[in-house]
């Protein structure tokens, strides 16, 4: 009996060891729940090219005139919104080849199309590992022309698209330290949800039928109250693979160049953004690309041009933090002798010139709840599409003036 209780009590004391070392290897892996619920209240003055039942308003649409003369563009609009509300999953684990590692699983009910709004919509999925001086991303996060640091912080969900780069998109990212303070980004990815346009009915078909990814490369600077860096990218897309019968090669090649820059300290927080470059389209933003006949009666590519920029000013404010934004893009075209368009903004018969904006808000938080009014004035140029697809004879200036307001609580 006395040999029966202490191989009990040795039994026992195995069991609980391998229990606490249980515990242990589980607490190497820890996983938090962040989000929050958000809603939008909108009233627009004029028609715009919107996402997502007005969600995210781009321009003020053009001039159209019915039989009597009437504008009918120039009537107003409004919507109550809560399909950006957030949920997302982050999680640590384990040492990987002496790394540290951590993933994130991101979504909303966003949906991916103006018609399934309020389905779920993966916004990020990606592991990352992270050494001393290096750090590797797998799967889907911002575009790296999206820089999260030195984005507009309008209250608008738009995040001042059309003037600032904006997207995500699956990629394999390696950031590399360099010293203290600079750092060396490289990445390569491929279009999804927000996507180059499409000359068939399929797609993303321009991007998976090209064997290049998109290439991205920036080097940044950041210490206690700056960031600032430099960037470039090319991208090479192929819009199909047979044109007029036969096996087509013909591709549209582009490239960008970016510069941002950022102050805060406790009171202040200024930010700069300006980007140029051909086939901006997949960043939401002007342009896209044309369509040629070649002698063969095969459609040929060339990238439209697009720039951008814009500011941003905010109180650093705990409590009560005023903003004012502006932005600027500008319709550079592309070269004559094109027969067709796919593109945002620009038409074989009517074309954006330039558009601008500039909003004023207001943030008012109170621990995790904040309520943000905002007022947001958008002017577009329209003109006669001339044979670089830029607006030229019979100019018209439109404007739409939103308000908005955003309920947001965060946990």
């Amino acid at each position: 009996m006395k040999k029966l209780k202490i191989t009990l009590a040795a039994f026992s004391l195995l069991f609980s060891l391998n229990q606490l070392k249980a515990q242990e290897k589980q607490s190497d892996y820890k996983v938090s729940v962040y989000g929050f619920a958000r809603a939008d209240y909108i009233f627009d003055s004029r028609q715009t090219l919107f996402a997502r039942e007005q969600q995210v308003d781009l321009y003020p649409l053009d001039v159209n005139l019915d039989a009597n003369g009437s504008d009918i563009n120039a009537t107003g609009s409004s919507n109550f919104l809560t399909v950006v509300s957030r949920v997302g999953v982050k999680a640590t684990g384990p040492n990987v080849w002496g790394a540290k590692t951590s993933a994130v699983i991101e979504g909303d009910f966003y949906g991916n199309t103006n018609t399934n709004t309020g389905l779920f919509n993966i916004r990020q999925a990606y592991a990352n590992l992270e050494w001393e001086k290096t750090s590797l991303l797998l799967g889907q996060t911002w575009y790296p022309a999206y820089v999260t640091d030195v984005a507009p912080g309008v209250a608008n969900f738009n995040t001042g698209s059309l003037f600032n780069p904006f997207g995500r998109a699956p990629q394999i990212r390696l950031t590399q330290k360099l010293s203290d303070n600079f750092s060396l980004d490289v990445a390569a990815y491929k279009m999804s949800t927000h996507s180059a346009p499409s000359v068939t009915a399929n797609a993303n078909e321009a991007s998976y039928n090209s064997l290049t990814p998109s290439f991205h490369g920036k080097i940044q600077y950041k210490d206690a109250h700056v960031t600032a860096g430099v960037g470039t990218e090319y991208q090479s897309l192929k819009p199909q693979i047979v044109s007029a019968g036969l096996v087509s090669d013909h591709k549209v090649d582009s490239n960008m160049f970016m510069a941002y820059f950022k102050y805060s300290d406790s009171k202040l927080i200024a930010k700069a953004y300006g980007v140029t470059g051909s086939n901006l389209y997949q960043f939401v933003m002007l342009g896209g690309f044309a369509g040629y006949t070649e002698p063969n009666g095969q459609e040929s590519y060339k990238a439209t041009k697009t720039s951008a920029f814009w500011a941003d000013f905010a109180s650093n404010n705990a409590k009560i933090a005023p903003g004012l934004f502006f932005g600027y893009t500008k319709n550079n075209g592309v070269d004559a002798g094109y027969n067709k368009l796919y593109t945002r903004g620009l038409g074989t018969a009517r074309s954006l010139d330039d558009v601008w904006r500039i909003s004023g808000r207001v943030e008012f938080k109170q621990n995790k709840f904040k309520i943000a009014p905002e007022l947001e004035y958008t002017s577009a140029t329209w003109g006669d599409s001339d044979t670089n697809a830029v607006a030229g004879n019979n100019k018209a200036t439109v404007a739409n003036f939103r308000a908005l307001v955003s309920a947001v609580y965060s946990f």
